[in-house]
């Protein structure tokens, strides 16, 4: 059967975008369809513009610490509208350079929404016509959720919003404990914004190391947030130009924006899984096999959408494993051990491998841990403090997770990931000599040791 396509992707964020360009670089006819913007959630709503914000409220910190060193700042002033504008002429330009990565390999585009109609048939909606191809991949990403059991929810905003208010509010509401909400928490506090961080679980950043989220807790306080766990929103009503949050101990919060970041899901709704018999698992994730596979032979999926590890660089690999094993003549897998993870809270937080928790539940464990004021902070005055945790296997020594918080923890766990993920032995730090005057040198001269 003669098809159009040899494969067609629908949704043009990350991976989707990876899977498209490389599988058409290994001589697949390939198009792809968005019904938004091209580069998907991190690139346009999420992750990059959420940097940008982190770059911008981390300045109110460094102007008060800038004094101890000399250096005096006055009339300091914020304007939310030349932040949002620049990030939006940022945004533009990367939705450029994704674009003309598809054009230059010769991608093509449909600005549309597309759903499927058969396992080898896609709609375009707003062309009103159909396509065919071999292989479909399903690349569409996830959507953050509002608790739509509480009365008034649709007076909260979510991620997607939060980047294009038309004037930063005075005070803000957030629900949530995960790394979308912590970071926003931080966001909002740094650019001035009195904020209140309102959350169902007892302690934050549940899926990191329970010391990282006590860590980052303090943290929270430490700038200023109002941090209420064990509690979430009964409603939400307006009053005027007031927001009123009702909580379930019985308070009332009053607010300018209310802020659901609980959580997202599958972006699946739509789509037209259901007229093809393709599995999805009661959060509406589509169900694939080790090489993306769904219940459907010709159809795949990649990314969020999947539920499996949702992280932009983890729908990239999938994208790329996806492309070398169908039109590259070499089975991929995306290898799942060991992936890096960061929230980018103020001090940010860098992890890899196992957490205490699950580290104890299969090995005998020692942990190795500091936690201590950087040398930046002696001048500043600054309060905030640092921590790294190492947690070694007793049997063979191999490092099995590394935890940090504090200054530039991503960037260090980036680098550190590659010989945690390939087999590195706690007597090798002991082994290297360190770097100083870095606050990094910790990580080798770490003696002290308890049982986990």
């Amino acid at each position: 059967m003669s098809f159009d396509y040899d494969l067609f992707v629908i949704g043009a964020g990350s991976g989707g975008v990876r899977a498209a360009r490389m599988s058409a670089q290994m001589g697949a006819r390939v198009a792809i369809a968005e019904s938004s913007r091209v580069g998907g959630t991190c690139v346009i709503r999420g992750c990059v513009p959420k940097k940008l914000f982190v770059y911008a409220s981390e300045f109110s910190h460094a102007f008060e610490d800038a004094k101890g060193y000399g250096w005096t700042a006055d009339n300091v002033r914020f304007d939310w509208n030349t932040l949002r504008d620049n990030k939006d002429a940022e945004i533009d330009r990367l939705n450029g350079i994704y674009k003309r990565i598809l054009k230059s390999n010769d991608v093509t585009l449909f600005e549309t929404r597309a759903v499927l109609k058969d396992a080898n048939t896609v709609h375009l909606v707003d062309e009103g016509r159909d396509v065919t191809a071999e292989k479909i991949l399903i690349a569409v990403g996830g959507e953050p959720i509002r608790d739509e059991s509480i009365e008034g929810h649709e007076i909260g905003i979510v991620s997607d919003d939060a980047f294009d208010l038309p004037e930063l509010p005075r005070r803000a509401v957030i629900a949530g404990g995960g790394y979308i909400a912590v970071e926003f928490a931080f966001i909002l506090q740094g650019l001035g914004v009195e904020t209140t961080l309102v959350y169902r679980g007892e302690r934050l950043l549940r899926a990191f190391d329970r010391e990282v989220g006590e860590f980052v807790e303090n943290a929270l306080r430490e700038a200023g947030v109002r941090y209420i766990n064990n509690c979430v929103f009964t409603k939400i009503e307006e009053a005027g130009d007031v927001k009123r949050v009702h909580l379930l101990d019985g308070s009332e919060i009053e607010t300018d924006l209310v802020f659901w970041a609980i959580g997202r899901r599958p972006a699946t709704g739509g789509l037209g899984l259901e007229r093809l018999g393709v599995e999805t698992d009661r959060y509406g994730a589509v169900t694939v096999d080790e090489h993306s596979q769904t219940s459907v032979p010709s159809v795949f999926a990649i990314g969020d959408v999947t539920n499996r590890v949702n992280l932009t660089p983890v729908a990239i690999r999938e994208g790329a494993a996806f492309a070398q094993t169908q039109f590259g003549g070499t089975p991929s897998r995306m290898d799942y051990r060991f992936i890096p993870k960061a929230v980018f809270s103020q001090p940010p937080v860098g992890s890899v491998g196992y957490t205490e928790e699950e580290a104890k539940a299969t090995h005998e464990i020692d942990v190795y841990e500091t936690d201590f004021r950087p040398m930046k902070n002696t001048l500043s005055g600054s309060s905030e403090r640092m921590m790294m945790k190492l947690i070694v296997d007793r049997k063979t020594d191999y490092v099995l997770g590394c935890h940090i918080v504090g200054e530039a923890a991503p960037e260090v766990i980036q680098a550190l990931a590659i010989p945690i993920k390939h087999g590195i032995k706690k007597a090798d730090f002991d082994s290297t000599c360190a770097l100083h005057p870095t606050a990094a040198e910790e990580l080798v001269t770490m003696t002290a040791k308890r049982e986990a």
